[in-house]
C-alpha cells in the first residue's frame, strides 16, 4: 500500500508509524483529483500548480507536493530541512515543500519501483509507441498482472506517476517511453529499469529538437544500452538504423520485422480493409496463419512487436493469439461515421512521413472514393519540405480527392499537382477551419475520409465537425 510516509522516507530520514494516510493516486492535474491522492504542484508555461492546491484539497486530496510554503489551514512539513517534527497528527491536508516538485516526484518514483520484482518492458521509437503499448499489454495480461502507461503518458513527469502506480500484484508493466532530445529516456530508463526494451522504427520525428538522424538514432538508443545483461533488446530488423543499435546493448537480441531473417517474421501479408490484416508468423520453424482485427499492413509489424514480448516472456502461442485478438487493445486508429454515409479514418494523434505513409497505404486498401485529408507534419527539421512532398506523391497515387491543410501542407498539394494529380483534385486549406467549411461540399456517398496531422493542428476537429454532419 502506498502511504505519506513513503514520501517522507524518501525525501527526509522520517521514519514511518503507521498513522500515515494512504495515497490513492499521485496527479498533477487538480481536475483529476479524488479522495485520498496527492497533487503535485508544477510550475508550468501557462500555469501554476500551486494556485490550484486548495481546489485539490477540496476535491479530497490528502496532500500536496509544492516549492514554498502556501497560506491556508495545512500542515506544512518542510522537505527541505531535513528536520521533521517528532509527532505528527494528520488532521489536517498536508502540504510537503521540496526544492524541486518534478526531481522530488522521480525520487519517490524510483525509490517506489524498487520495491518490486516486476519485469518491466520499454517501449520507444519514431511511430507507433502506444499502439505498440497497448498491443503488448493487451498480450502479456493474457496471463499476468500487467500495468500500463495510460495514454502517452510517457516523458519525465507521466513515466513517474505511472510507477507509482505499481502495486504488490503486478507482474510486468509496459511503459512507453519518449524523448524530445538526448539523455531523456536514459533518465527514465534509470527510473523505471526496463528488462526488455522494444525499438519500433526510427524517423524524423522531433529532428527539428535534436538535430540529427545519427541524434535520433543515439536518443532512442538510450533504451537498449540501458538493459541489463540478461534482458532482451527487441530490434526491428526492417530498420537499419534500429538495428545499428545491437551493438550498444548489453542484452541479448531479438528480432523482428518482414525479413526471414528475422527470429519472428511475418510473410503473406493480406490486408482486408476494415476487417483486419491477416499474414503468416514464423518463429523457430514453426508457421502460424493468423488474421487479426487490426487495421493496415503497418499494424503487422505492431503486431510482431507484442508477439516478441509474449514470446520473450514464455507465453504460449494460444494466450498470445487471444492477446492480439482480444478487445483490450484499444488502438488510436478509429473509423467514426461521416456524411452521406462515408467513413472516416480518425488518424489525428500525430503525423510523421512514415505513419503517414502507412495510412495512405492503408486507404488504397479500402473500397470506395479515397479522400485524404492531410495537414501539416511539425518538427521534422530541415527535411520537412522533402518529407511534406514525398507524402503529396503518395497521396496522389491514392486519393481521389486531396485536401491539404496548413501552411506546410502546401507542399503536399504542390508536388501532388507536380506529379500529375489534376487541379479540380486538389484542394489547399489554409487551416482547420477552413478545411472544416469546405469538406461537407466536396464528400459524397459512401467515400472514404483520411485525416491525418500533427497533433499541434488539432485535425481532430475536422473529425468531430464532419461526424456531426453523419
Amino acid at each position: 500500500m502506498l502511504t505519506l510516509a513513503h514520501f517522507l522516507e524518501t525525501w527526509t530520514p522520517y521514519q514511518a508509524t503507521g498513522q500515515e494516510p494512504e495515497i490513492t493516486a499521485v496527479v498533477v492535474d487538480s481536475r483529476d483529483a479524488r479522495p485520498g491522492c496527492l497533487f503535485a504542484a508544477f510550475v508550468g508555461e501557462q500555469a501554476d500548480g500551486h494556485d490550484y492546491v486548495a481546489a485539490a484539497f477540496a476535491a479530497g486530496a490528502v496532500a500536496a507536493v509544492v516549492e514554498r510554503p502556501l497560506p491556508g489551514d495545512y500542515l506544512t512539513l518542510d522537505m527541505r530541512s531535513g528536520q521533521m517534527p517528532q509527532t505528527i497528527t494528520y488532521d489536517k491536508p498536508v502540504c510537503l515543500v521540496v526544492d524541486n516538485t518534478l526531481t522530488a516526484l522521480q525520487a519517490a518514483a524510483k525509490a517506489w519501483r524498487a520495491k518490486f520484482p516486476v519485469r518491466i518492458i520499454g517501449v520507444t521509437g519514431s511511430v507507433g509507441k502506444t499502439t505498440t503499448k497497448e498491443l503488448t499489454h493487451a498480450v502479456l495480461s493474457q496471463q499476468f498482472h500487467t500495468l500500463k502507461s495510460p495514454g502517452n503518458r510517457n516523458n519525465e513527469i507521466g513515466l513517474p506517476l505511472t510507477l507509482l502506480d505499481l502495486r504488490p500484484q503486478h507482474e510486468r508493466a509496459v511503459l512507453e517511453m519518449g524523448m524530445y532530445n538526448t539523455g531523456e529516456i536514459a533518465q527514465l530508463c534509470d527510473l523505471a529499469r526496463p528488462a526488455v526494451g522494444v525499438v519500433t522504427n526510427v524517423g524524423p520525428v522531433h529532428l527539428e529538437r535534436v538535430g540529427s538522424m545519427e541524434g535520433i538514432v543515439k536518443a532512442k538508443q538510450e533504451l537498449v544500452e540501458a538493459l541489463p545483461p540478461d534482458g532482451v533488446a527487441v530490434l526491428n530488423m526492417d530498420d537499419a538504423r534500429v538495428m545499428s543499435m545491437a551493438a550498444h546493448t548489453p542484452a541479448r537480441l531479438f528480432t523482428y520485422g518482414l525479413d526471414s531473417g528475422a527470429e519472428l517474421w511475418a510473410s503473406d501479408i493480406q490486408s482486408m480493409g476494415l476487417q483486419g490484416v491477416g499474414f503468416t508468423l514464423h518463429y523457430q520453424g514453426e508457421s502460424l496463419r493468423v488474421k487479426l482485427p487490426l487495421l493496415g499492413r503497418h499494424s503487422v509489424h505492431t503486431a510482431l512487436r507484442a508477439t516478441a514480448v509474449g514470446l520473450i516472456e514464455g507465453m504460449g502461442w494460444e494466450s498470445i493469439m487471444s492477446g492480439l485478438t482480444s478487445q483490450r487493445a484499444q488502438l488510436r486508429l478509429v473509423t467514426v461515421p461521416g456524411p452521406h454515409n462515408s467513413i472516416i479514418i480518425d488518424d489525428t494523434y500525430n503525423s510523421s512521413p512514415d505513419s503517414a505513409l502507412a495510412a495512405l497505404n492503408l486507404l488504397q486498401d479500402l473500397d470506395g472514393r479515397h479522400i485524404a485529408v492531410l495537414g501539416d507534419m511539425l518538427e521534422l527539421g530541415h527535411v520537412e519540405e522533402d518529407a511534406h512532398r514525398l507524402v503529396g506523391r503518395r497521396a496522389a497515387d491514392v486519393a481521389q480527392l486531396l485536401v491539404a491543410v496548413g501552411a506546410r501542407g502546401r507542399w503536399i498539394a504542390e508536388e501532388a499537382l507536380q506529379v500529375g494529380m489534376p487541379p479540380q483534385r486538389v484542394v489547399l486549406a489554409e487551416d482547420v477551419a477552413t478545411a472544416v467549411s469546405l469538406l461537407p461540399g466536396l464528400i459524397q456517398a459512401n467515400d472514404v475520409i483520411l485525416v491525418k496531422g500533427s497533433l499541434g493542428m488539432r485535425m481532430d476537429r475536422i473529425v468531430a465537425a464532419l461526424g456531426k454532419e453523419s
